[in-house]
């Protein structure tokens, strides 16, 4: 195509295209594609990089900070002066990513991510409270869990028509005393509810010798046992739409519960009960399981493509919210 413009700068467009056979169509299509590759022509309209540094520094004034450029546009033409259009001021803002409320913004404190580890029951725990819809519509039932992390044991449950700290209280200091919680031996933790984070548990947990900590502000995956306990329990297919009244509910919990500790087979814990790993029988279940798939074995081997079965091993740690072993290395 270049040669059919140098031909054309001497015998004319017209003849070079029909001597080349090339299109004028496309010879012009070509000079556009190439003027839209080149440097953008700026407007003699527009503003100079110093004017738009003046509105710039005029919008984000103490004086117009909290103004739309609206509003700025129009004290200023009242006040005899004239900067740009106000849809220029916005433009401008955009281009400096400032078209946002443009005083200085309250900073939130950064708030560590827990990381904590368990390696044996009663080490940590975990501890939330949900609603339990009551017989009418606005009425809840209030249901406190404490989970014991390693063992996803229930160690302490209440139903309350209310939550209320001093509640909260009353169930620790009485999981600890039935657990035989020594002071510097345990952790508990739990999101920042009010319940949570008040002075009277605070207290309490002190008095114990208890370790408290506390989820980041709107991460609920820094509670995740306690997070997916709830959801076992409300996923059950004998789970109430609504229960008529607090003795209901407190039945109901206390068959769940029962079931939850002593019969249910968890994934996370090798398909052992919480009960089993909690009260430190997991070997001598697992040992059982090993001779029965023994024996399977030997009567069928063929059944078993890779050899003499293993079942799952108990973890020997849990955690939350595991270190990054890779990003502290770097």
């Amino acid at each position: 195509m270049q040669s059919a413009e140098q031909l054309g700068e001497r015998i004319g467009v017209e003849a070079a295209c029909d001597a080349l056979s090339v299109p004028r169509s496309s010879l012009y299509r070509a000079r556009r594609q190439r003027c839209k590759r080149g440097r953008p022509k700026i407007s003699a309209r527009a503003l100079s990089q110093a004017e738009k540094l003046t509105v710039r520094e005029e919008l984000n004034s103490e004086r117009f900070q909290d103004s739309a450029p609206r509003e700025a546009y129009a004290t200023l033409l009242d006040e005899g002066q004239y900067l740009c259009s106000w849809r220029s001021m916005y433009r401008i803002l955009a281009e400096n990513d400032e078209v946002r409320e443009r005083r200085n913004q309250l900073r939130h404190p950064k708030y560590s991510k827990p990381e904590l580890l368990a390696t044996g029951p009663n080490q940590l725990w975990s501890w939330d409270i949900t609603k339990l819809l009551g017989p009418t519509k606005w009425t809840y039932y209030y249901l406190y869990v404490i989970l014991d992390v390693f063992s996803r044991y229930v160690v302490g449950w209440m139903i309350a028509e209310r939550e209320s700290a001093t509640l909260a209280e009353e169930l620790i200091a009485e999981t600890c005393a039935r657990q035989g919680i020594q002071p510097d031996q345990l952790t508990i933790h739990a999101d920042r509810g009010s319940s949570m984070t008040s002075k009277s548990v605070a207290f309490l947990l002190a008095d114990l010798g208890v370790t408290k900590t506390h989820s980041r502000p709107h991460v609920s995956n820094d509670n995740p046992y306690s997070e997916a306990h709830f959801k076992t329990l409300k996923y059950r297919p004998d789970y109430p739409s609504r229960f008529g009244c607090q003795a209901d509910a407190r039945a109901w919990a206390n068959t769940f519960f029962t079931w939850y500790n002593q019969e249910h087979h968890h994934s996370g814990l090798a398909l052992l009960t919480p009960t089993d790993v909690h009260f430190q029988r997991a070997q001598v279940v697992l040992q059982k399981r090993q001779i029965v798939l023994q024996e399977a074995y030997q009567k069928t081997p063929q059944r078993f493509v890779k050899g003499l079965p293993v079942p799952p091993q108990l973890p020997q740690a849990v955690w939350i919210n595991p270190p990054n072993v890779t990003a502290k290395s770097d």
